[in-house]
């Protein structure tokens, strides 16, 4: 064997002992960090939305970005920790959603740049300045759920016409301001209200059960992250207590929750792809102003309904964006 073919098999051996992240990654690849409240092995339309609406931007994974991926599996204790891995790895942003997850980003770090998707008001709840001007490192949508409220009660007592006393469901670390908004509604209505706070699904059957001894008519289930990831139990106990329920996206429908109207988050995380290209771009998150969610949609499930021995009024039905049937 000649010397230059022994050089290039000792070559070879080398390149191939290089860890394959390593020869992945070219020069210049931006990072970014994505922190979701799930797991990784559920089905995540959220996470495809935004990556193709990054490539919509020119951002293709393994090309000219990297992203760090956390998963908090429905554990909110987790996020702090998630977060704080995020900012040691030197990320040039943090994508996150819900609530508790932008206090976390917010707490682990003031320079990352920070893109959010809420569904609460963040400027009242203190985690930016204003709509308009956030100022600091965070940035990004928000749905201005509490405005929602209203709407969803009316659609639940319309879907139920002896509706007269609603149960509620919070998770405790919900901000105080989307329980009153959601009890005003209800006053505005006509309809007594039952708040009942849980802080883990280990206490969502007793939630119902006070839910029924209270002789609550429906459930309105307040946002969450963590709910979105029990809903499968959500849905479960809604059936075998048999309590009409309102949920906060059609994915809980489609799993055959009762009925939704609400912000399209797809929507909402296809949006939030461009508020990452801009700060990749060099724009500064804090005066980059929050929008709100632009489409909404109202989703029934028959199938669930019959099952309950209700009959949705055919208004309702023909002004529904998707009817499972």
């Amino acid at each position: 064997m000649t010397d230059r073919r022994r050089l290039l098999r000792a070559l070879a051996v080398c390149l191939a002992s290089v860890p394959l992240v390593a020869r992945a990654q070219p020069a210049g690849l931006r990072r970014i960090g994505y922190l979701a409240n799930g797991n990784p092995d559920t089905a995540n339309t959220q996470l495809e939305t935004f990556r193709r609406s990054l490539r919509e931007f020119g951002w293709i994974e393994g090309q000219n970005i990297a992203v760090e991926y956390r998963w908090a599996r429905g554990d909110p204790d987790r996020l702090p920790a998630l977060v704080a891995e995020l900012a040691a790895a030197k990320v040039d942003l943090i994508v996150v959603s819900g609530t508790a997850a932008i206090r976390a980003a917010k707490e682990a770090t003031r320079t990352i740049p920070v893109v959010f998707v809420v569904l609460s008001d963040p400027a009242a709840t203190g985690l930016v300045s204003s709509l308009a001007r956030p100022g600091g490192n965070l940035t990004g949508l928000s749905s201005q759920f509490e405005d929602l409220i209203t709407k969803q009660l009316q659609l639940l007592k319309e879907a139920v016409p002896t509706l007269s006393r609603v149960a509620l469901l919070r998770r405790l670390d919900i901000s105080p301001a989307v329980v009153a908004a959601a009890e005003a509604a209800g006053r505005s209505l006509g309809l007594a209200t039952i708040a009942l706070g849980v802080s883990s699904a280990a206490e969502f059957d007793g939630a119902f059960e006070s839910a029924r001894k209270a002789r609550a008519d429906g459930m309105l289930i307040l946002p969450s992250p963590y709910f979105a990831t029990q809903r499968a139990r959500l849905i479960e106990l809604a059936s075998r207590y048999r309590l009409p329920a309102f949920y906060e996206f059609r994915s809980y429908v489609e799993d055959g929750g009762l009925l939704s109207y609400g912000p399209s988050i797809d929507d909402m995380w296809a949006r939030s792809a461009k508020y990452v290209d801009r700060i990749l771009k060099g724009a500064n998150p804090g005066e980059l102003p929050i929008e709100q969610a632009a489409k909404f949609e109202l989703v029934i499930n028959l199938k669930t309904a019959a099952a309950l021995g209700l009959t949705f009024p055919p208004s309702l039905v023909r002004r529904a964006d998707e009817v499972i049937r």
